[in-house]
């Protein structure tokens, strides 16, 4: 589930202090990219990015011993959470963001370069020539057609436009927005006039080198994370009316964790609420449904479900991804509504037998929200904990670096949590299985930060602007600690025989 608000502008202190020779954005070639090479660092925590030292590899013997590495057997990677958004869609409320409390994910001062960053991620994930990339879902925001489009069509590559409505920005980060506390680039402090504009331009993302394999998260299938589509929605959604400001009682309802999320669509038509602003209206916007999302998904990764998966309309299936290594991927997607996953009993019978059919093999698990958090996560978790030779479960969803040993009869394996490519520190994470010399394995995991900076050449120096944005925010920037500790990071992840 997304974690942020808006910044106040008079908390933000500058941008980013670029450091090395190399790149005309400041940075050394290669950086930032791999954190095995290079890192960027706060080292006063005033939220000023600079060039830090790389973190090699710290060894972690929660569930076995150490012993040296004899070869690799696969390298792949893991992007997940990067909510493409449409920034100016009717169908957002990030006029209630600045209530805070139990609002959480209305508004992101960076939202606007959400397309960028999808892109300069690629760049990074690209140089590591990996055999796959897992795709952990909430690959867009808002489940709208538009934002999908622009999403697959980043991750194939090509020309990719990423605005709505008619030419130029129209909504609640422009200039003569009312509302101080939705930062607005060309007026609030760190200052960037022009950047909406730039943010609606076309650009050409280099698409992902190697094969992606897909999950879908609340985000993908439920507006907002929250909600089934409905002819309410899509009406707000494809309309001409946007609401920029709440009511005072509304905004209270929103603070104090009373707002019904089913509200919403009354909410978005009722001039009572708040003061609306018309915007152009675009039929491209319309939300789509959990069918449609799987469908466009599924033909543009070119991964289709197992056949009962497909059958009961979730996007779950298993694929030898190396020789001897199996990956089984879960959909844990709430149809019914609701931004907490949930595992169906079908797909549990179903995972049992996946299991079961993959016995003598590696195994590599991939859930969109982490088991553990998950409703019927733990009727899963049971049947991984007694299936032979799985080595991990990775996930998304919380935005945050984390990494914790499961221990079970048979020894273990290990829960990893990917962070978000939306949020700070907006990176992705880079995975080798590697055999030890003593027949065992170990899983070898780093983070990867996403190409460019403030300065460097188009989509680039926009993607380096959201992550210097995306630090500042209060509620989801640094002080949220989504990097994670370091042994949430770079790390060899030993395993039991």
């Amino acid at each position: 589930m997304a974690i942020s608000v808006s910044i106040v502008p008079f908390l933000l202190a500058g941008l980013v202090a670029a450091c090395g020779d190399g790149d005309e954005d400041g940075f050394p070639a290669g950086c930032p990219g791999s954190t095995l090479r290079c890192t960027l660092a706060d080292p006063e925590d005033i939220g000023a990015l600079e060039l830090g030292a790389a973190e090699p590899l710290l060894q972690r013997r929660d569930l076995a011993p150490s012993a040296g590495a004899a070869r690799t057997l696969v390298v792949f990677a893991q992007i997940s959470d990067a909510h493409v958004t449409d920034s100016q869609s009717p169908l957002r409320v990030e006029a209630i963001d600045p209530a805070g409390g139990a609002v959480t994910s209305a508004f992101r001062p960076h939202e606007a370069l959400t397309a960028q960053v999808l892109a300069a991620a690629e760049v990074s994930v690209n140089a590591l020539h990996p055999e796959f990339v897992l795709e952990t879902g909430d690959l867009v925001d808002n489940a709208q057609r538009n934002e999908l489009s622009w999403a697959l069509g980043i991750l194939r590559g090509g020309t990719i436009r990423p605005d709505s409505g008619t030419p130029g920005y129209e909504g609640v980060q422009a200039a003569t927005s009312p509302d101080p506390f939705l930062y607005r680039p060309d007026i609030d402090q760190p200052r960037h006039p022009g950047l909406l504009a730039a943010a609606l331009k076309p650009f050409d993302a280099p698409g992902l080198t190697a094969p992606w394999l897909p999950l879908v998260s609340n985000h993908d299938i439920l507006v907002q994370g929250n909600l089934p589509v409905d002819a309410a929605l899509a009406r707000v959604a494809t309309g001409s009316r946007k609401l920029v400001a709440a009511s005072r009682a509304v905004f209270d309802e929103a603070r104090d964790g009373t707002l019904d999320p089913t509200d919403v669509p009354a909410l978005l038509e009722d001039k009572a609420v708040g003061r609306f602003e018309s915007v152009s209206a675009d039929s491209g916007r319309r939300p789509l449904s959990a069918g449609e999302v799987v469908a466009a998904i599924e033909a543009a990764s070119g991964v289709t479900a197992d056949p009962a998966m497909r059958r009961a309309g979730l996007l779950a299936y298993h694929r030898t991804v190396a020789p001897g290594i199996v990956l089984i991927a879960l959909d844990t997607a709430n149809r019914i509504g609701g931004a907490e996953g949930v595992i169906p009993p079908i797909e549990i019978d179903w995972l049992r037998e996946t299991l079961l059919a993959a016995e003598g093999s590696r195994i590599l698990i991939a859930s969109p929200t982490a088991l553990e958090d998950t409703d019927g996560g733990g009727s899963a978790l049971a049947l991984i904990d007694a299936a032979a030779g799985v080595v991990a479960v990775l996930s998304g969803d919380t935005h945050r670096s984390l990494i914790t040993p499961r221990q079970t009869a048979s020894g273990g394996y290990w829960l990893i949590r990917t962070p978000s490519l939306v949020d700070f520190p907006q990176q992705a994470r880079a995975f080798r299985l590697v055999e030890l010399t003593d027949g065992r394995v170990a899983l070898d995991t780093w983070l990867v930060d996403h190409a460019g900076a403030p300065g460097a050449p188009g989509y680039l120096g926009l993607a380096g602007i959201s992550r210097a944005l995306a630090e500042l925010d209060f509620q989801g920037g640094r002080p949220k600690r989504h990097a994670g500790r370091r042994e949430d990071r770079n790390v060899r992840l030993f395993l039991p025989g």
